[in-house]
């Protein structure tokens, strides 16, 4: 009786993997906002290049950055999710292929999530010091604060996932 209960749970709990499934589904709605509002940007920003000063053109174009790195970032983990947790993708082998689908596990998954956040806030970071005068100061104290707290953070976990390898 206890090996049947036993092995109900296991299979049970093994099977609420599937909930994660919807969820990564999800994420593609995620790429398709992000999407819509990267090309909201690029309508509005086309218009009114001859007109704006450098400075604002190299914001703009920091922000359509900081948008697709955002999607890449989400990309990443809807593949490297769904395959780390709840099932292999079956591609067939004539269709294009990602590179580094399959290979990321979830060391590696929070490696490149935490890289990608600190790209993503590096951009922001940039897009401020570009537009200081605009900025207040007290906020940017606070803006270096949390890009520092975010670059050791991924530094270490990085560290960690290294030796955690060997």
């Amino acid at each position: 009786m206890q090996k049947r209960v036993e092995y109900l749970l296991e299979r049970t709990m093994y099977a609420s993997r599937w909930i994660m499934a919807p969820i990564y589904l999800g994420m593609t709605v995620i790429l398709m906002v992000l999407a819509v509002k990267f090309f909201q940007e690029l309508y509005h920003f086309v218009p009114h290049i001859l007109e704006l000063p450098d400075t604002d053109i190299i914001l703009k174009l920091l922000t359509f950055i900081d948008l697709a790195l955002v999607g890449s970032l989400t990309v990443i983990v809807m593949f490297s999710g769904y395959e780390n947790f709840v099932s292999r993708m079956d591609i067939e082998s004539d269709t294009e292929k990602l590179e580094w689908l399959g290979t990321h596990d979830y060391g590696s998954l929070k490696t490149k999530v935490t890289s990608s956040i600190v790209a993503i806030s590096s951009i922001h970071l940039l897009k401020i010091f570009m537009n200081l005068h605009a900025a207040e100061t007290d906020k940017l104290q606070w803006y270096v604060i949390i890009h520092l707290t975010l670059v050791v953070s991924a530094f270490f976990m990085g560290y960690l996932d290294k030796i955690s390898k060997h």
